[in-house]
């Protein structure tokens, strides 16, 4: 594989995307909280500064005295301490008149600094501000673009009592210097973290799904051959186990259909097979020796009776491609359970008695339902035959139909052999055939009848179960809703197998 092959493969893997996922996150949240600390100390510095500023503007009115239009500090000169505070004072600083003239002290010194001169003198305008409004900040910068924070207000002259402008101020350099140290230092860091981060993800996606790698390298060793096999749990009781519960329950539910498959293309080629091969004997023999009418007719006759069972087998193929296709929908109409059971019922009284079986019914003088009509006549009667096959001469069969609060119940029951309890889970699969299970009468069927009963079931918002003793007889419950909301079929994996012929 090609470098570039391989590295849109490993950009196109989920370890991939979720790492970079992951540092994205990372990114944005960095930024997002570097933004908002760099916000608050920005807020920070400005409120030490002013705050400094505000108690200077304290300490310049205690120290500063105009007098007849001079400015005079009061101070002790040679307090080292006070000479300090008021130099301070006097770093960013200017006394002036309403009309922006600079005051001077006794000595004829110019009360303006140079740092306030390099930011330029206050206007009359600006002044006149001020006297308006006697606490006033501004920020304003030098030639060279350097940041000061003024401080600007009155002081009043009590001998000739006109008030003058003084302001002091502090540059903002400072501040400005730390701002840009925290942001170059977090913009440093961010790659680092970022990358930290990255790597980090990198690792913790491996290890996280390693164990989905596992589940895929094991799901490509499983084929048609080898369905038993099954992965591992890790015991962690975390997604992964439920993923791989889950699809170890897949793998069952193939391997079970599989086996079922199997099962059916071997009954169906053995039916199959057999009356073809009965039918191309029968021919043959009739061909070859046959010197009457009546030897053809009576060859005619057994070969039309194997292509009769042939075409049974083919029309219940046929069901069953409609069933898992999704093409036998139902038509439901309001009608008398009661009557449609019985006229199954009655269709039935002449075979049971030809096997020497009694057959019982108990039903309601009304059972109104919203059924299919035909689908429910199919289900009775693969009930009836199922029953009927399976119990001995001698034996009793009992149809009984009661009306439930929300619903209608029909049970068959039957005096036959029974059903061991292995197989009573199995009992509605399709295509399974109890083993050993020979009915009375000499036809063996494909075990479609009655996957069809619990799909008729289903479809109809129903349901059906079975109860059965061994050598005592079974019993088959069927629960029909009164009226069903809407028609609900089946997906094509989950429908139970159709079958139109009683003796499948």
């Amino acid at each position: 594989m090609s470098r570039r092959g391989q590295f849109q493969r490993i950009t196109k893997s989920l370890r991939f995307r979720v790492t970079v996922g992951y540092a994205l996150f990372f990114c944005v949240m960095l930024i997002g909280v570097g933004a908002i600390y760099r916000q608050k100390l920005a807020a920070s510095l400005d409120a030490q500064i002013r705050d400094g500023l505000e108690q200077e503007w304290a300490a310049v009115k205690g120290y500063l005295r105009i007098e007849n239009g001079k400015a005079i500090w009061y101070y002790d000169r040679d307090d080292p301490d006070e000479s300090f505070i008021v130099e301070r004072l006097r770093h960013v600083y200017i006394v002036a008149d309403a009309d922006g003239n600079v005051l001077t002290d006794t000595q004829g010194n110019l009360q303006i600094s140079e740092a306030y001169q390099s930011i330029g003198r206050d206007s009359p305008a600006q002044i006149a501000a001020v006297f308006r409004s006697p606490s006033h900040w501004e920020t304003r910068k030098n030639a060279k673009g350097v940041p000061y924070l003024i401080r600007s207000g009155t002081v009043w002259d009590e001998n000739n009592r006109k008030q003058y402008f003084v302001a002091v101020g502090r540059s903002l350099s400072d501040n400005r210097r730390i701002l840009e140290q925290f942001t170059w230092t977090y913009a440093g860091v961010i790659p680092l973290v970022i990358l930290s981060g990255c790597l980090l993800g990198w690792f913790l996606a491996a290890r996280a799904l390693t164990p989905v790698l596992e589940v895929a390298q094991a799901a490509n060793r499983i084929t048609g051959s080898n369905l038993s096999l099954r992965i591992p749990t890790r015991g962690a009781g975390d997604e992964l186990d439920y993923l791989i519960e889950t699809f170890n329950r897949m793998i069952e539910r193939l391997e079970n259909s599989f086996n079922q498959i199997r099962q059916f293309s071997t009954d169906v080629s053995h039916e199959l097979r057999t009356p073809i091969t009965a039918i191309r004997g029968q021919l043959e023999v009739a061909l070859f020796t046959a010197s009457s009418v009546e030897q053809y007719r009576e060859a005619m006759l057994n070969a039309l009776q194997d292509v009769e069972r042939l075409s049974q087998i083919v029309r219940a193929l046929l069901l069953l491609s409609q069933a898992e296709s999704g093409q036998l929908a139902l038509q439901k109409t309001r009608l008398d359970l009661r009557r449609l059971v019985a006229d199954v019922v009655d269709q039935f009284q002449i075979p049971c008695e030809g096997a020497h079986v009694r057959l019982v019914a108990e039903m309601p003088e009304e059972c109104p339902v919203e059924v299919d009509r035909i689908q429910i006549e199919r289900m009775v009667s693969n009930l009836l035959s199922n029953a009927l096959k399976f119990t001995p001469a001698g034996g009793e069969v009992r149809v009984t139909l009661r009306n439930e609060t929300d619903g209608v119940e029909l049970a068959i029951e039957d005096t036959g052999c029974g059903i061991e309890p292995d197989h009573l889970p199995h009992i509605f699969d399709r295509f399974y055939r109890v083993p050993g299970r020979d009915a009375s009468g000499p036809e063996r069927g494909l075990g479609l009848g009655l996957s069809f009963v619990a799909w008729i079931a289903k479809v109809h918002q129903g349901s059906v179960r079975v109860e059965s003793t061994p050598g005592k007889g079974s019993r088959f419950i069927v629960f029909l809703p009164v009226s069903v909301t809407a028609e609900v079929l089946p997906e094509p994996s989950d429908l139970a197998v159709p079958s139109g012929m009683n003796e499948l």
